[in-house]
């Protein structure tokens, strides 16, 4: 099955998704997942519609984001960095994507604000629900508080939450974690008195019950782009 066919399938999965939820299509972005997958297959997903490209690894991106920008008729992507970041990569990333979903300290935010380069680099506040010891993230507990240190930091804009739950076959399992980041979203909304309208949540065995409980970022790769391959 081709990556185009893919892509047709998944826009049609969101917008039944989004008819169940009453919502608007439009109202979620599609972010391909494209870390370990070549810059062809960026491109292919490109010409089938995609705009919306997250990679995990910093250097990664920037390799392929030269790549595609040095062919013919490059495309048109805003890029995402959807990974754990590292303080000292901030550098390579800051002012040059267009979301970074995985914030989860107040020291990554002020070296993204610093390295912006006068830009204003939006961010999401990465929250663990599921209390994994193997991932980053804050406690909803913690939420509050980093959220409001976040948005004094100049150089950044925090534009709403992001959340990964635990591994699970059943996409039902995935349903509290997501209706739980929607509920301390509107709680933090209140708190800081400003919107934060971006939800990253949902993957490609569960993003339809992500949409259903809010997403407005939905986070797609092996569905698109098949397994991955690692070196």
């Amino acid at each position: 099955m081709t990556i185009a066919v893919r892509w047709q399938q998944i826009t049609a999965r969101v917008a039944a998704a989004c008819a169940r939820a009453g919502r608007a299509a439009a109202d979620v972005t599609i972010v391909a997942v494209s870390k370990t997958h070549p810059a062809d297959a960026i491109r292919a997903a490109a010409l089938a519609g995609a705009t919306d490209f997250g990679e995990n690894y910093a250097q990664e991106l920037v390799a392929k984001a030269a790549e595609l920008a040095a062919g013919a008729s490059p495309p048109a992507i805003r890029w995402h960095f959807i990974g754990r970041l590292q303080r000292n990569k901030a550098r390579l990333i800051a002012g040059r994507v267009a979301l970074v979903h995985a914030v989860d300290s107040v020291e990554l935010a002020e070296e993204l604000g610093k390295r912006a380069g006068g830009a204003v680099q939006p961010i999401l506040l990465a929250v663990n629900l599921g209390g994994e010891a193997t991932k980053g993230g804050v406690t909803a507990d913690t939420a509050p508080a980093i959220a409001r240190a976040l948005v004094a930091v100049p150089g950044v804009s925090l534009d709403g939450l992001m959340t990964m739950p635990p591994p699970a076959d059943d996409p039902e399992a995935s349903r509290p974690h997501f209706a739980g980041l929607r509920t301390l979203r509107d709680r933090l909304q209140d708190d800081l008195g400003r919107a934060l309208p971006v939800l990253s949540m949902g993957m490609s065995h569960d993003f339809e019950v992500a949409i259903e409980e809010g997403a407005t970022l939905v986070r797609v790769g092996t569905a698109l782009f098949g397994s991955r391959t690692y070196p």
